[in-house]
């Protein structure tokens, strides 16, 4: 990996994470509608809507991997995540295609698998079960990841990001948190390790309380450092001046599941 692409960069996540990449690759090239407050003299940044195939291409020109955090971050309408993040999903896989890079790591999300209730526990051979719009367009960009990899060759790692930051800051982040040196760890495993084609991560840390069986992911040899649980009095404390939200606390992808909920409760999936 010469030149690494990280699309999202003025994000959250896309902020820490050039900062973390900073180095590692000879050199970072930096996407997103809107310039990074924090652009330093000498970063490589272009501006691009998703949205636009032709600049997503130009973007994508000359780049050997590809970090795919741009999108719309969020549940929204249907308008808005069709297109930031299934017309732009297609948009850069198909431009990473024509363009010939070697190796996606596309960020999917704990809400493409968030119907499963938080008593079971699932690994990635468990269908997915989307909790919103923005849930469906993390199992499309799986799917899409995919087709890529076993159609047209490119070498694909698609990470199912639960929480991302410095500590976990209620109880179901004590399950899903991820710190942001874990989701660099994966984020490198996808890029470098020879034997990567296709595969899906679960993004969390060492959480006991975990619900996902991250085996793939660790026989790739990912070692998660954070624990969740070193910050379990302060998360749990914060938790208990939530409001009660009965459905959200009984489903893994929490007011994901609840928000817009008009299911039949005698139904909850096991």
């Amino acid at each position: 990996m010469q030149t690494v692409l990280i699309t999202g960069a003025s994000g959250a996540i896309g902020t820490r994470l050039r900062r973390l990449l900073n180095g590692v690759y000879p050199h970072l090239r930096l996407s997103d509608l809107r310039t990074p407050s924090d652009l330093a003299a000498g970063d490589a940044f272009i501006a691009a809507d998703l949205a636009d195939l032709a600049a997503v291409e130009s973007v994508v020109d000359g780049v050997d991997g590809i970090v795919h955090l741009g999108g719309h971050s969020v549940e929204g309408p249907w308008e808005t995540v069709l297109s930031a993040n299934i017309i732009g999903c297609y948009n850069l896989f198909e431009a990473a295609r024509r363009k010939r890079v070697k190796r996606i790591v596309f960020a999917s999300s704990n809400h493409a698998v968030g119907f499963y209730p938080r008593a079971r526990r699932i690994g990635i051979d468990h269908h997915v079960r989307p909790d919103s719009r923005y849930g469906v367009s993390k199992a499309f960009g799986e799917a899409l990841g995919a087709l890529y990899a076993f159609k047209h060759g490119l070498r694909v790692t698609c990470i199912r990001i639960g929480n991302f930051g410095d500590q976990p800051i209620d109880r179901r982040r004590l399950s899903i948190w991820i710190e942001p040196e874990d989701l660099v760890q994966l984020v490198r495993i996808g890029l470098e390790h020879p034997d990567i084609r296709y595969e899906v991560f679960f993004g969390a840390s060492d959480n006991v309380r975990g619900w996902w069986d991250n085996a793939e992911a660790f026989r790739y040899g990912y070692r998660p450092q954070g624990r969740s649980e070193d910050f379990r009095d302060a998360a749990l404390a914060a938790d208990a001046k939530l409001p009660p939200d009965h459905i959200g606390d009984w489903f893994q992808g929490g007011t994901y599941c609840s928000n817009e909920y008009e299911g039949d409760e005698e139904l909850w999936p096991l």
